[in-house]
């Protein structure tokens, strides 16, 4: 009975970005049920034009880039849990995200991935995300605003 006590008050947080919306379905999901929400905002916006956001998203993702943000705030220190969520881009994770998971220190920290995927799948983003992050746990949802009872039943344990 101890265990549950302090697993219900282990405060969480969900670091997200999103292009599409899909991260902020998620995010309104996750503040339904309590758990504190950051928004990630890079200072440079991609291209309107959807051909080109998919290849300049695409291309800095698969280098690794990291997007300079705006008023992000680093500090987790009073959070027990950190959910991070990113759209898959080239098969890895959103360049904002690379930002963040640079600034924050998660050492000690419950860590969450969770994946919104057009295809569903992310192979290569959680490949690299075992091999650095190896107790975390990822969760892939393949469009959450589209398939929104995927993300109930993926997030029903968060």
């Amino acid at each position: 009975m101890k265990d549950s006590i302090n697993i219900s008050k282990m405060r969480k947080l969900f670091i997200y970005y999103s292009l599409s919306g899909n991260g902020d379905y998620v995010a309104n999901y996750l503040k339904n049920r309590n758990i504190d929400i950051r928004k990630v905002v890079p200072k440079k916006a991609l291209p309107h034009n959807m051909i080109l956001r998919i290849l300049k998203g695409g291309f800095l993702a698969g280098i690794n880039y990291q997007d300079e943000l705006t008023d992000f705030d680093s500090n987790i220190s009073s959070y027990d849990e950190i959910i991070i969520g990113s759209p898959i881009w080239n098969g890895r994770l959103s360049t904002p995200i690379n930002t963040v998971l640079s600034k924050i220190d998660m050492i000690g920290k419950k860590i969450v991935f969770i994946l919104y995927s057009g295809s569903g799948e992310a192979p290569k983003a959680s490949a690299l995300l075992h091999e650095k992050y190896p107790n975390s746990e990822i969760l892939i949802i393949k469009e959450p605003n589209k398939y929104q009872n995927e993300v109930k039943e993926a997030l029903e344990n968060i």
